[in-house]
């Protein structure tokens, strides 16, 4: 059966997750004419995309070059990529639900302006605050940037096939961007300097606003109402709340008041804000998005999803460059066949089975895949040879990746109503942000804590070697990995019991989601 948008266009309904027929009375609506420029507007979301995960690791490579150049001290160069999480995972819902309200294209040609102001800023900055005032503006754009992004794809592409195509590469981009980064961030400050990082954003972002106003259009129009003020308050507050706590917790430890305070505070606030948004008129986040069980599914698989991978690149990056002495070009490009697999699995194996496969299987199988990586990352020792011990998991990790988050985007938001697209892709945005910043901090936590006891066994006097203090390290990345393998297994439990009977096929509708 059909709806009717505002605007009077009739569009397909969502497939739905009961069984029965629609009354025989009704008639199928044809579906929309495929827009002749979609794929030309695949090509300019796909670059906003690679410019927003680019920005999440290419910046990490050069921040001890910035710290120098600044005279950045240890404890205040955290805000260098808190500064960016915090405005980024915070404002994400806000962002999404400007989008439905203002309409996306507008919405993602000002992010993307935005993003590009804060950058060149960042790039030119004299001193640490006007880095990261900068990276805070960077981030608040992209909370706006990354919603209107995937809901324009999302409403863009309703044939099923064409649809896993274009998921397939946003999935690859998703998945593949943070290892991008660390090569463009290695090359840049190895051959140029530490601003180049930054600056680079400026030409992606040039080059997608010239192609935005030709390509993209906004199929829901526009849909006008009011902003909830009180649930973005609300909701806003809360995600702060936790993401600061988390990005505190690595330096201050979890028992401390810095730590627990926010943490506390934030899910005092969420608390409230669902409360809220059960009882607004016009809710920030209408709960129904996240009551389907197939969507939450899909979102709690993200979640975990990405508490297990971020791991990979932090813990990586340290034993590359610290254990096998690695530069920091080598060590980017170490991460190339993570970003081939990725590619791979997204869009030659998901995008070609989802129409014809259920998404559990897709996603199960890819955590699974991803979970032996790790456990193959875990017999890692100080005088492991790349090819032989680590490329084989970096593979396995990049085609379990694209085999998941593909099929996992293109699910959560199919068959989202139409005035709700740009807060469900910003719940989804927000669910890997908020599963990336816990990942890493947990992840962390963990390795530290392993390689501390280690050393207090194996060096108990006044100080370790160098041979030991490798060990050291090398083991409490192997104790984090184990515990990464079993986040994925769960994610993997988790898409087979819930993501159940629903292939995408439609987005962008009015139908109940």
């Amino acid at each position: 059966m059909s709806k009717k948008r505002p605007g009077g266009e009739s569009l397909p309904s969502a497939p739905s997750t009961a069984t029965g027929t629609s009354p025989d009375h009704e008639v199928p609506a044809a579906t929309p004419a495929p827009d002749p420029k979609r794929w030309w507007a695949l090509a300019v979301i796909a670059l906003a995309q690679l410019m927003v995960i680019l920005d999440g690791t290419v910046v990490n490579i050069a921040l001890p070059s910035a710290q120098r150049a600044l005279g950045m001290s240890d404890a205040d160069r955290q805000w260098v990529i808190t500064a960016y999480t915090l405005a980024f995972g915070g404002l994400l819902l806000l962002g999404g639900r400007i989008a439905d309200l203002v309409g996306r294209r507008r919405t993602f040609v000002i992010g993307l302006a935005g993003f590009a102001a804060a950058s060149a800023l960042g790039g030119a900055a004299t001193g640490p605050g006007m880095l990261f005032g900068a990276r805070a503006l960077q981030g608040a754009f992209a909370a706006v940037l990354a919603p209107s992004a995937l809901s324009l794809l999302a409403t863009t592409f309703t044939d099923p096939k064409e649809r896993a195509r274009a998921f397939g590469v946003y999935g690859a981009l998703a998945g593949g961007g943070s290892a991008v980064g660390l090569i463009v961030g290695g090359l840049l400050t190895e051959y140029l300097n530490w601003r180049w990082s930054l600056y680079v954003n400026v030409p992606i972002a040039l080059a997608a606003l010239l192609g935005a106003p030709a390509f993209l259009r906004d199929r829901s129009g526009r849909r006008g109402g009011h902003l909830d003020v009180p649930g973005a308050l609300l909701g806003c507050g809360g995600l702060v709340a936790l993401v600061y706590g988390f990005s505190q917790a690595e330096p201050r430890g979890w028992s401390s008041p810095s730590v627990l305070t926010p943490l506390v505070a934030g899910g005092v606030l969420l608390t409230a804000f669902v409360w809220w948004q059960s009882r607004a008129a016009s809710p920030l986040l209408p709960l129904r998005i996240v009551r389907d069980r197939v969507r939450a599914g899909s979102l709690a698989t993200m979640g975990l999803a990405t508490i297990g991978m971020f791991g990979v690149f932090l813990f990586l990056t340290y034993y590359l460059q610290v254990v096998l002495g690695y530069p920091p070009v080598r060590t980017g490009l170490a991460f190339v066949p993570i970003s081939a697999g990725i590619v791979v699995g997204a869009t030659q194996i998901a995008a070609r089975l989802l129409p014809r496969t259920a998404p559990r299987t897709l996603m199960s199988s890819g955590m699974v895949l991803a979970a032996a990586g790790m456990v193959l990352l875990s017999s890692l020792t100080v005088h492991a040879q790349y090819v032989t011990h680590v490329l084989p998991a970096l593979l396995l990790l990049g085609l379990g990746m694209g085999l998941t988050f593909m099929p996992v985007y293109a699910t959560a938001t199919a068959g989202v109503p139409a005035q709700d697209a740009g807060v469900a892709s910003a719940v989804l945005n927000t669910v890997q942000q908020m599963g990336a910043s816990l990942g890493t901090v947990l992840l962390n936590t963990i390795a530290t804590s392993a390689t501390g006891r280690y050393l207090h066994s194996h060096a108990p006097g006044p100080g370790a070697d160098g041979e030991t203090l490798d060990q050291g390290m090398v083991h409490g990345f192997s104790v984090a990995y184990r515990c990464s393998a079993g986040v994925l297994l769960i994610a993997a439990l988790v898409a087979g019991l819930t993501v159940w009977h629903r292939t995408p096929k439609h987005a962008g509708n009015d139908a109940p989601a």
